[in-house]
């Protein structure tokens, strides 16, 4: 595996910011999209599972117009919010469990989103991705979103050598700089989505070329 000295990663983020600003004038992330605002952000993380960003930016924006606040999302009825996020993938799950996570905020949060990792587990459709987002861009408490992209970016890389999302997880609050736990998933995202794609990544090019070792790539552009 390449050895990541704190030089190396530094430089890593550095060409990551990069690319990022280079491609914010054709692209948003549905991250990006939310506010900061944690029960925004967890509106739009809940509607994302198996989701394209650009269904979940407006699905969400089309929620959050109707409830603004946990209240107003526990009174909507499931089949007002099945209508706002349609055509979100699994939407009738989704309104259901939406529904009770504004239930579950406005009864026994005061109706706010807890600042707690156990307390944002409990909530329906909610995991450690999830949970995760919310305490780092919501409540700037440093923590590592793993998704599918950081997932498969960091073993691409080298970073860790990991087989699940909790274990990369784990893996990268070993590897990484805790000023960069939060930033990691914003810049891996749209690495990913743009440049380092799950089958025939376009390393061409890639502003990574000298730092990757292409770990498991078998195919590319």
């Amino acid at each position: 595996m390449t050895r990541w000295t704190k030089a190396r990663i530094r430089e890593l983020e550095r060409r990551l910011e990069g690319f990022r600003e280079a491609c914010r004038a054709t692209t948003l992330t549905a991250v990006e999209h939310a506010t900061r605002s944690p029960y925004a952000l967890l509106v739009s993380c809940v509607i994302s599972l198996r989701t394209k960003d650009e269904v979940t930016a407006v699905a969400s924006d089309r929620l959050l117009e109707l409830a603004p606040t946990p209240g107003r999302l526990a009174r909507l009825p499931e089949k007002t919010i099945a209508k706002a996020i349609y055509p979100a993938g699994f939407y009738n799950t989704k309104a259901r469990q939406l529904r009770r996570i504004g239930r579950i905020l406005e009864q026994s949060h005061g109706g706010a989103v807890p600042v707690d990792e156990a307390a944002l587990l409990a909530l329906p459709g909610v995991g450690r991705k999830t949970a995760n987002l919310v305490l780092g861009l919501g409540f700037a408490i440093p923590a590592i979103c793993v998704d599918t992209h950081v997932h498969r970016i960091s073993n691409r890389l080298g970073l860790v050598e990991t087989s699940s999302p909790h274990a990369t997880e784990l893996a990268l609050q070993g590897v990484l700089s805790r000023s960069l736990w939060i930033p990691i998933n914003d810049l891996l995202v749209t690495f990913g989505q743009n440049r380092c794609h799950p089958v025939s990544p376009r390393c061409t090019g890639c502003p990574l070329d000298d730092l990757c070792p292409r770990l498991g790539v078998s195919r590319c552009r």
